[in-house]
């Protein structure tokens, strides 16, 4: 009984305020969420990134195992990515890879990771969500746009929050007070409004093609947390590390990848990018409850 009750502390406080957010957009089509994304990309992330890589008592040799271990967990997504594409008749596969390749681990699985293996959980989560922002900002449009755009790099704040927390883990020399206890206040005002914004996000993508997008939904939310399984045994990797790197596989397709094609790719690309985000998420309502069920029972 006692696992049951984790997992609906675990899993209640994600859903609910997503709910609030669906909630919101379905009272209020026209509600703006620019300053949300504004304040998360600039603000927010950045200080998620470097609490959570540097105040929840990760190391460096931890940090940079996962960083690998996902790294090998995002070639083997491409792989699957390719495959399904082709088999879909896809006629622009590079396009419509991210989705396949990154997946939620910043809106849904840090969250998760922190109620279900507290402070160290998130650590081990926000080393995975740290490689996964990378990607988002240089494979990622790299794909949706075909060629590869520099000035993205230097102009993203949380570039920099990695690098400024890699070199702290390395140095292990630890935040001054005043900037851990405000990164920590805006981490978890970030954890809250990007959950929400999640939630007002589904009431407007849209699925253009059901079919399509409930077979690569498949490839992301079912054998996404098969390749974690793979990982955790091939490097025999246990304990709560071992649960968050499968949560973090276990992810549906990130937003994000949405908002990288409205950018960078014709708009067919963003309408197939978006079913996979909106039909990934709906499945995960149903997949994430089994996986971090599975996680605390056999990784804590």
């Amino acid at each position: 009984m006692d696992i049951y009750l984790k997992l609906f502390e675990v899993l209640f406080p994600v859903f609910f305020v997503v709910g609030i957010g669906y909630y919101l957009g379905k009272k209020n089509p026209k509600i703006d969420t620019t300053f949300i994304t504004n304040f998360a990309i600039n603000i927010g992330t950045p200080a998620m990134i470097l609490y959570s890589l540097t105040s929840t008592g990760i190391t460096f040799e931890i940090f940079s195992n996962y960083f690998w271990y996902y790294l090998i967990a995002i070639l083997v997504f491409i792989i699957i990515g390719i495959i399904f594409l082709s088999l879909l008749n896809t006629k622009d596969i590079i396009r419509e890879l991210p989705p396949f390749i990154m997946p939620n681990t910043g809106n849904i699985g840090m969250p998760l990771c922190l109620f279900a293996y507290g402070m160290e959980g998130l650590g081990v989560a926000a080393s995975i969500g740290a490689l996964i922002v990378l990607c988002h900002f240089t494979l990622g449009i790299f794909l949706a746009d075909r060629k590869f755009d520099f000035k993205v790099i230097y102009k993203n704040p949380p570039i920099y929050s990695i690098i400024i927390s890699v070199i702290l883990l390395y140095t292990k020399t630890d935040l001054p007070l005043f900037i851990e206890n405000t990164t920590f206040l805006l981490m978890y005002a970030t954890i809250f409004l990007i959950l929400m914004s999640l939630g007002i996000a589904l009431t407007r993508l849209k699925v253009f093609s059901f079919r399509k997008a409930i077979i690569s939904s498949f490839a992301r939310v079912i054998l996404g947390p098969i390749v974690g399984i793979i990982l955790i045994k091939y490097f025999n990797l246990e304990g709560f590390a071992a649960g968050a790197l499968l949560i973090q596989c276990s992810m549906p397709s990130a937003v994000l990848t949405y908002l990288v094609a409205t950018i960078y790719s014709p708009k067919k690309i963003v309408d197939n990018v978006a079913s996979m985000i909106v039909v990934s998420t709906v499945m995960s309502i149903v997949t994430i409850p089994i996986v971090v069920f599975f996680a605390l029972k056999y990784f804590n």
